[in-house]
């Protein structure tokens, strides 16, 4: 008799969580081609108080009051117009970190800059980044992310095994959080192009990889 009520009820609690977090499941997702990186729509998310203070990738104090974030790509320095798609709100970040390294994200926000756009809550959001100033020049290569492990043994592990067939196979360790990382990354591109190319190689041979710079 129990199971006859608890399914109905199970499933009316599930329909409301899903109405109350629709924004935490985009309904679509696009990814522009290196050449269209002016205008970018993804997915976006944000970091707060466990980086708050700690050094950003390039040499900023990581201020989670401030409106900045991190993107793998655009140069350090450059400033974005971060809308928020499901609301319309929008916020101008400058780009002073490289992130996020999570499959699917193109951009990780401070908390301030995530809280202008009403999306704290969610965690994530679909956003559109438009490029509003540049840098004047920029020459940073592009690398490869394979990996990141808190193990550095397994990080060495990992390298070995690519030395077998890729060139240039380094680790960088990292420390968020008071947690020490270590990244496995490999190439010296000097196009982005030429770094997605070795990209779909590190794909085919089943890796997940990010495109990034080597700043």
């Amino acid at each position: 008799m129990n199971v006859k009520f608890r399914a109905p009820l199970f499933l009316s609690i599930s329909v409301i969580l899903v109405a109350l977090c629709s924004c935490a499941a985009p309904k679509y997702r696009y990814y522009p081609k290196p050449s269209d990186r002016e205008v970018e729509t993804g997915v976006g998310s944000w970091y707060g108080s466990d980086f708050h203070g700690k050094p950003t990738s390039s040499g900023e104090r990581y201020n989670m009051y401030d409106l900045t974030a991190a993107h793998k790509i655009l140069p350090l320095g450059t400033y974005a117009m971060v809308t928020n798609l499901d609301n319309r709100r929008s916020v101008e970040v400058k780009i002073n970190d490289r992130g996020p390294f999570v499959e699917g994200r193109i951009i990780d926000l401070s908390f301030a800059a995530a809280r202008a756009l009403d999306m704290v809550g969610c965690g994530i959001a679909m956003v559109r980044v438009e490029v509003t100033k540049r840098v004047k020049y920029y020459d940073i290569p592009y690398t490869l992310q394979v990996a990141s492990f808190r193990e550095k043994s397994n990080a060495l592990d990992l390298k070995i095994e690519l030395d077998k067939k890729y060139k240039d196979v380094y680790i960088v360790a990292t420390t968020i959080s008071n947690t020490e990382y270590y990244r496995v990354r490999l190439g010296y591109f000097k196009s982005e192009g030429s770094a997605q190319k070795e990209a779909q190689r590190l794909i085919e041979d089943k890796y997940t990889v990010f495109v990034t710079r080597r700043d």
